[in-house]
């Protein structure tokens, strides 16, 4: 029983376009529209910039999953090189924001799929709940049938998601080839309309940027690429490029039907689009956006479960978590972020958590430059099958502190003391996680039964390191 290194490098290139093109294209053109003070040319810069600033984060990141290619590898590598205690902050973090984002986008799309069976009203919060679980679970079902079973699901998924965003493309693309006057005026005052400061500019790259997210689902499973060491980085040049190519066109076919006052005052920019170019097409493309936000849902939900994969091998969660069913899946994990993300739709309205969630995945990002940079230093002989440039190091980490400082010096909130205390408890959980007995015989007994009971095993890779414990619970349950 182990992880299966299946994936290749076209399933790998498709799972990048499924964890990246997701809610986003459809969300944050509004976001970064409206921190940008409607100014269309300062809008469309900063996409383009955080193209730039993706790839260049994307494969600064690349360096972890090539030098430890195993599941999990940015989890792993930060107890690597920064300790346990960042490895378990880590690991706080994400245990809180991939189910708050996994319970968005799955009442977000609940939302989308309901609300045009209740025309002229809005749908009711119970058959949206509802909805919302049967897709989640149905997403945990696909996950634990193995990752080639989801790259199959992403295969189709990406097709139609393209089609609707090359339609959208294209389109904008004809309205201003004909040149009429009303499509073209946007464009040709662009530079006229006012410039927004520093921090409201900050906030447009947190919306860019939510766009984005997802290119690390490659790092996350390295430890089933087949060739890490090329096909990662060479997934990366190839994919993020064509994304931000299709970001761009979309947006420019945004502003050459909707003015900016419509796009920012729209609840899903590409609806109130077909509404005024073909609106009998309006299914096809809630359709599109359904399928975008599933297939990166899907991506989300195989993320997670591999850091909690990991982190149950290295000591930090039970060990029940870290164990395989008969399709090679951590099917332990996979149930274990449902749950979560279940309990959060059942307690929690739909709630815009763009803003947060990229903060923290940024906050994240520059404690594993800097644990690059240690690793560097204290271990320069170390294999690293792929080496990023220092220059990308160093501008992943003044990305990070940009965008993470500059909101609390310009306009400090309230929120970000919650966030600061947030992180505070999590120091707190790891210090009673280790001095708390995680080797009780009743321990022992709950996590056999469980085994029994789910039909999962402990992994037997040898690539990767099994901790005493697990060595403990192997000899207590025989």
């Amino acid at each position: 029983m182990q992880l299966l290194r299946a994936i290749g490098f076209f399933r790998g290139n498709i799972l990048i376009f499924s964890a990246t093109i997701g809610a986003g294209i459809f969300v944050s053109p509004k976001g970064v529209l409206k921190y940008s003070s409607l100014n269309v040319a300062v809008s469309l810069s900063i996409w383009a910039v955080c193209a730039v600033l993706t790839l260049i984060s994307a494969l600064s990141h690349a360096e972890l999953g090539t030098t430890f290619p195993r599941s999990g590898a940015q989890y792993y590598f930060l107890k690597r090189s920064l300790g346990s205690s960042v490895a378990f902050l880590s690991l706080w973090i994400k245990l809180f924001t991939h189910p708050l984002r996994l319970a968005t986008e799955s009442l977000l799309l609940s939302t989308y799929t309901i609300q045009p069976f209740y025309a002229g009203c809005p749908a009711p919060e119970l058959p949206k709940r509802c909805l919302a679980l049967a897709i989640l679970w149905s997403l945990g079902l696909v996950n634990t049938r193995g990752v080639r079973t989801v790259t199959w699901f992403q295969t189709i998924s990406t097709l139609a998601k393209m089609t609707v965003l090359c339609f959208i493309s294209l389109t904008g693309i004809v309205l201003l080839a004909i040149g009429e006057k009303e499509n073209v005026a946007r464009f040709e005052n662009a530079l006229d309309a006012e410039l927004p400061d520093v921090s409201r500019i900050a906030e447009a790259f947190l919306q860019g940027l939510f766009a984005y997210s997802g290119t690390s689902i490659l790092i996350s499973i390295a430890g089933e690429i087949k060739n890490p060491g090329e096909n990662i980085p060479k997934s990366l040049i190839t994919v993020l490029p064509i994304v931000a190519v299709i970001y761009l066109l979309v947006n420019v076919s945004y502003l050459a039907v909707l003015t900016p006052k419509e796009i920012i005052s729209a609840d899903a920019v590409a609806v109130t689009w077909t509404d005024k170019i073909i609106p009998s097409m309006q299914w096809v493309i809630s359709f599109g956006i359904s399928t975008s936000i599933l297939s990166n849902m899907c991506c989300t939900v195989l993320s997670a479960s591999r850091m909690i994969y990991t982190a149950s091998q290295e000591g930090q969660l039970p060990s029940i978590f870290s164990m395989l069913n008969n399709h090679s899946c951590p099917s332990m994990a996979v149930g274990q972020i449902i749950i979560l993300t279940s309990i959060v739709i059942i307690t929690s309205d739909l709630i815009n958590l763009i803003r947060y969630s990229v903060l923290a995945i940024w906050f994240l990002r520059g404690l594993h430059m800097i644990g690059l940079l240690k690793l560097r230093y204290q271990e320069p002989s170390l294999p690293r099958p792929y080496k990023v440039p220092l220059p990308f190091v160093f501008g992943s980490i003044a990305i990070s502190l940009f965008l993470i400082l500059t909101p609390l010096i310009q306009a400090p909130k309230l929120e970000h003391i919650y966030g600061l205390v947030f992180i505070c408890s999590g120091l707190l959980c790891y210090w009673i996680h280790v001095h708390l007995n995680q080797h009780s015989v009743c321990f022992f007994k709950i996590t056999c039964s469980l085994q029994l009971l789910f039909n999962v095993s402990p992994p037997e890779d040898h690539d990767e390191r099994i901790s005493t414990s697990k060595k403990d619970l192997k000899s207590f349950c025989k």
